[in-house]
């Protein structure tokens, strides 16, 4: 079923134009992608080390701010993402590809579990010098650890997979 719906977004223009019908836009898509991927990463690793103790002296609250930014990166990175996956479906199925994705939904449910149980509320009132609750530092260590397994294996595609 994946591979039909797979064939189907091939199909579409956008699949045909990543697919090299528009030669100039696989390169720009791994540029944007790239820089979306550096825009996700400064927000979030900065928020995220500041939640585990780094940089106690700042409050958590320009940080958070700064992950907007990082909300944008992923926003970018998304995109491009699937315009990759448009391109050339069949490089992505596999197991590689798979786990990388099954990282991607686990960070996404560690954020709503940030913002629905009102884990957010308690870290933003944090000032500078003081520390954060236990839950949010668990929250910060499983966001940095699935952040790093997505793009170790989204390096790795290629070594795990022998369809690049």
């Amino acid at each position: 079923m994946v591979w039909y719906y797979s064939k189907l977004l091939h199909q579409t223009s956008f699949g045909l134009a990543m697919g090299g019908a528009v030669p100039w836009l696989w390169p720009l898509f791994k540029v944007l992608h790239f820089a979306g991927m550096t825009l996700f990463v400064g927000g979030c690793v900065a928020f995220n080390l500041r939640l585990l103790g780094a940089a106690r002296d700042l409050p958590v609250e320009p940080l958070r701010k700064l992950a907007r930014w990082g909300t944008l990166g992923f926003a970018i990175t998304a995109i491009t993402g699937l315009g990759f996956y448009a391109g050339f479906p069949n490089q992505y199925m596999n197991w590689p590809f798979f786990f990388k994705m099954v990282c991607v939904v686990l960070a996404g449910v560690n954020v709503l579990l940030y913002h629905t149980t009102g884990l957010h509320r308690r870290v933003d009132r944090i000032g500078a010098g003081q520390d954060v609750p236990f839950a949010a530092k668990v929250f910060a260590v499983t966001s940095l650890s699935l952040w790093c397994g997505v793009m170790f294996i989204g390096r790795m595609l290629s070594v795990f997979s022998d369809t690049f």
